[in-house]
């Protein structure tokens, strides 16, 4: 793993730098340090005739702000500091006490700073858990006030570090400057709002001292997903002796009069993945609908409801005159089910959950599952389950989990259910039964439109057919098809806007993705 990847708690990035001070690294030396690199990326952001003001915490965090002034100082930069605390930490008080003597303005109250162009948070670093309250939460709802770019270090003081809950108040950064490893707090939906642009200053933490920390006592591993992971997970190249049996055999089960589109979305994500066979089980009155979609596509017509939703799978076995294909379920790589199917027949799942191959549930899946109560049935099935709620319907299959908490949420309905469970947001969070969490850490608004759910199922669906489940783990598929959908989005709101990505428009960028990524490998211009 790289050190973009790792995500740590407070307690375990407490734990790693108490084994860097331990080794003989002074504590002076790493403020220092990452003072100073903190240092050459403002200068990247920040002009020399700008005005920067320093807000400096009594601790460590404040400390490194300090150290941060001082190097502007020096090379210019007008600054001053803002420290209202009486009593600092040792180390903090000799640089506060070092920038007193350069007669660099200091103030302890909010209403005598004078104007400036940047902010430089160091208020509060991580490990914070009390809530902000006073003469301090003022002062910081006075700095969001003000509607100036405020840069954070490590974290925007006043959020939690590991849950990203505002505590009394918090500073909305407009950049966060994580140190040594990514926080969890960061990646949670709820610290969105207030940690602007996040980017990872490394000040070269020692491997060893990070695997001893985070591998002790089998703790699970909270991972973010970045590009590199994501493109070596993809079946590229492929062989170049190779055929469509080989390349998966994807079925998907979805669709209904009312949700036609439904099906079709998911099969054009299934497309875009490069699944060797699809095949498409909808109900019979969609079938030339979906061919004129999907031509290289199975389609096959079941016998529907008076609703027009699937009434019944022709499986092999059972006897039907109006059926021109049946299905064996256990003659496919991967089963993906759910989108557009409605709940109009609801004993379509426990059959679908006795098929022997990796099953992606989502959508009305999802919500028949959680009507039966069935989830339990997940864990007696032999091959990987994958589930992919939204956050409402999250909330029906676990009603007792609490939420406050994304990824804890997500570890233990996996864990309950014995599925991967991929939980849709603007920061997904992926988990497998044993608590290991990928977190797509890049998404964008674009895609909370209908449909964009089911063109990730038939992207997901797509890939894991292709991926033996003996070759790779199914989370790390799982995640890796997150990161393509959500960079897909991305690059259509480029393009078009946040306004402008509808769902089939979405699935039109799946391939630019692999094209933009792919372009020197490829000579793909």
């Amino acid at each position: 793993m790289t050190k973009e990847q790792f995500v740590v708690t407070a307690a375990q990035m407490r734990d790693i730098e108490t084994r860097i001070f331990t080794a003989g690294m002074p504590v002076a030396a790493l403020m220092e340090k990452v003072g100073g690199l903190i240092f050459q990326r403002l200068q990247t952001i920040i002009s020399p005739d700008k005005c920067v003001g320093i807000l400096a915490g009594p601790g460590h965090n404040g400390g490194d702000a300090l150290v941060v002034g001082r190097e502007l100082y020096f090379h210019g930069y007008k600054i001053w500091i803002y420290q209202p605390f009486s009593k600092l930490k040792e180390l903090t008080s000799q640089h506060f006490q070092y920038i007193q003597s350069l007669e660099i303005p200091c103030y302890q109250q909010i209403n005598e700073l004078p104007n400036c162009d940047f902010l430089i948070d160091g208020l509060f670093g991580f490990g914070l858990e009390r809530e902000i309250t006073d003469s301090i939460a003022a002062a910081i709802n006075h700095f969001n006030q003000r509607n100036q770019p405020i840069i954070s270090i490590d974290i925007p003081s006043g959020l939690h570090t590991d849950t990203g809950e505002v505590l009394g108040t918090a500073i909305q950064a407009s950049y966060t400057f994580c140190l040594g490893l990514w926080k969890q707090g960061l990646l949670q939906e709820q610290a969105l709002p207030y940690v602007g642009k996040t980017e990872l200053i490394d000040f070269h933490i020692p491997l060893t001292d990070i695997h001893a920390v985070l591998d002790k006592d089998n703790v699970p591993q909270i991972k973010r997903i970045t590009k590199t992971t994501a493109l070596s997970t993809l079946p590229l190249p492929r062989p170049l002796i190779t055929h469509k049996y080989k390349q998966g055999n994807l079925l998907l089960i979805c669709g209904s009069r009312r949700y036609a589109g439904g099906a079709i979305l998911t099969g054009l994500g299934a497309r875009a993945s490069g699944v060797g066979m699809l095949s498409i089980a909808v109900p019979e009155s969609l079938k030339m609908s979906l061919v004129s979609h999907l031509p290289e596509a199975l389609i096959i017509g079941c016998p529907e409801t008076e609703k027009g939703a699937i009434a019944n799978l022709p499986l092999v076995g059972c006897v039907s005159d109006s059926v021109t294909h049946l299905i064996d379920l256990n003659s496919f790589t991967t089963i993906a089910c759910g989108p557009g199917l409605t709940k109009d027949n609801i004993s379509i799942i426990p059959e679908i959950i006795e098929c022997e191959c990796p099953l992606i549930l989502d959508a009305d899946a999802l919500n028949i599952l959680a009507q039966l109560g069935t989830i339990p049935l997940l864990k007696s099935r032999k091959s990987g389950t994958v589930i992919t709620p939204h956050t409402g319907e999250f909330k029906r299959l676990f009603p007792h989990i609490d939420y406050t908490n994304r990824v804890k949420a997500v570890q233990t309905a996996a864990h309950e259910s014995g599925a991967i469970v991929l939980l849709k947001g603007a920061r997904t969070a992926i988990s497998n039964p044993q608590g290991s969490v990928w977190i797509n850490p890049e998404s964008t608004p674009a895609l909370a439109r209908g449909g964009s759910g089911d063109v990730l199922t038939g992207l997901l669906g797509g890939l894991l057919a292709q991926i033996p489940p003996q070759e790779l783990a199914i989370e790390d598929v799982v995640a890796t098809a997150t990161w393509w959908h959500s960079q897909a989005g991305i690059l259509a709101a480029q393009a078009r806007t946040e306004l402008g990505v509808d769902a089939f428009t979405l699935t039109q960028h799946l391939l630019q993705v692999l094209k933009r990524q792919y372009s020197e490998r490829y000579a793909l211009k």
